[in-house]
């Protein structure tokens, strides 16, 4: 299994890099203050989801087409739905664990949406997403749960994280990944 650090850029060492159009920078803070110029960015948080295209299949490049802005609404009816979202994550742990990153963790991916997390809004300003390949409606695999502990320690690693969550735990009641089949007891807190 592969180690992962996260280099100076924000950039998981070994990923499969595909570049997301969808990022913009971080706002510039320093813990317990107020954004300012030319202050470090604070990464605080990590947000677990899920996500499969079309919904429930697996191994398609639907993720990377909607990530990359490329999804074609035509190919299946959910992307006629979302063909012109603009989201992304920073990370994409397949089904076979292996690991995709979009945007570097110093910019902020436009993963979690209106989102609070203990009182903080816009939980995209401090957080690194991580999308897992799944549903609500199944397990994930255990290659999946050994690349995103990997992964969860090298971020931890290079950023103060405080905290790591589900989308469902900051944006209650319109999100519901990574789901009821998503087991916390596999991932090191």
């Amino acid at each position: 299994m592969t180690t992962y650090n996260i280099d100076a850029a924000g950039f998981a060492e070994g990923a499969q890099f595909i570049a997301s159009p969808n990022f913009d920078d971080r706002p510039q803070v320093q813990p317990g203050t107020e954004p300012s110029l030319g202050s470090a960015p604070e990464i605080s948080l990590i947000v677990i989801h899920n996500i499969s295209l079309p919904p429930g299949q697996y191994g398609g490049n639907g993720i990377i087409e909607l990530f990359t802005n490329q999804l074609n609404p035509d190919e299946h009816p959910y992307y006629a739905e979302i063909h012109s979202f603009k989201v992304s994550a920073h990370f994409l742990i397949r089904r076979d664990g292996s690991l995709l990153q979009f945007v570097s963790c110093l910019n902020r991916a436009w993963h979690a949406g209106v989102s609070n997390w203990q009182g903080r809004e816009r939980c995209n300003d401090f957080s690194v997403g991580i999308e897992l390949e799944g549903s609500d409606f199944e397990g994930f695999e255990a290659a999946q749960y050994q690349t995103l502990n990997h992964l969860i320690a090298a971020i931890a690693k290079a950023y103060p994280i405080q905290a790591i969550v589900g989308h469902s735990d900051i944006a209650p009641g319109r999100k519901t990944d990574p789901g009821p089949y998503f087991d916390w007891k596999k991932i090191a807190s």
